[in-house]
């Protein structure tokens, strides 16, 4: 009963946070949807902010280490480690999430908005969670790229997250380009980044008068 209450509260939280955002979303409106009461909230959780950080761990822990594990096939695999190998290993895991039912849909808007109307208390926790893939990720990229400097590596990863979570954040935005799209065109959206982001990781250096003014 316990672990039931646990996961309802979870399901609500995520649901709302996805939906209404996080400073929007009151304890009383999570603890009305998933039928139970504040003291569950403190019991479980302690705080709406250990609530938060549990809807993300639930999921984003899995979706990582899926991360993780398509890099190190990649890389272990014989096959072209190529940037648009590696991109495709960090992103397809997210949008097979995306599709994969209306959770999947809303905890990839929730990412979403996380790096857009966040706190910083939650974007550090964040990065917490995403720092070791990252760094595979970039080591590998890395190797591929060997004209950029790490520095400016990261910057560029920077730059794709920000691309990832704004098309993750709007997916459900009518102005977007890819809600013309047949609802699950993933492949579609997938192809779409991955050329778009690639083109970017592999823009020359800059100059290193305008890195530095810059």
């Amino acid at each position: 009963m316990e672990d039931d209450t646990r996961q309802r509260l979870l399901d609500a939280a995520e649901a709302l946070f996805a939906e209404h955002g996080f400073a929007e979303t009151s304890l009383r409106a999570i603890t009305t949807q998933a039928r139970a009461n504040l003291a569950a909230v403190h019991y479980h959780f302690g705080s709406k902010d250990e609530l938060l950080h549990a809807v993300f761990a639930r999921r984003l822990k899995m979706l990582n280490e899926e991360r993780l594990a398509r890099l190190t096939a990649l890389e272990t695999g014989g096959g072209p480690v190529t940037v648009e190998t590696v991109l495709t290993a960090f992103i397809e895991p997210s949008l097979r999430l995306r599709r994969a039912g209306v959770q999947g849909e809303r905890f990839t808007r929730l990412l979403g908005r996380a790096q857009i109307d966040a706190s910083e208390a939650l974007r550090d926790f964040l990065r917490d969670q995403y720092a070791p893939v990252l760094e595979r990720f970039q080591q590998t990229l890395g190797r591929t790229l060997p004209q950029l400097q790490p520095g400016e590596l990261r910057w560029r990863l920077y730059f794709a997250l920000g691309v990832l979570s704004f098309t993750y954040a709007g997916a459900r935005l009518p102005q977007m380009p890819f809600a013309a799209r047949l609802v699950g065109d993933e492949e579609w959206l997938l192809r779409q980044l991955i050329q778009f982001l690639a083109v970017g990781l592999c823009a020359p250096p800059l100059e290193e008068g305008a890195e530095k003014t810059a």
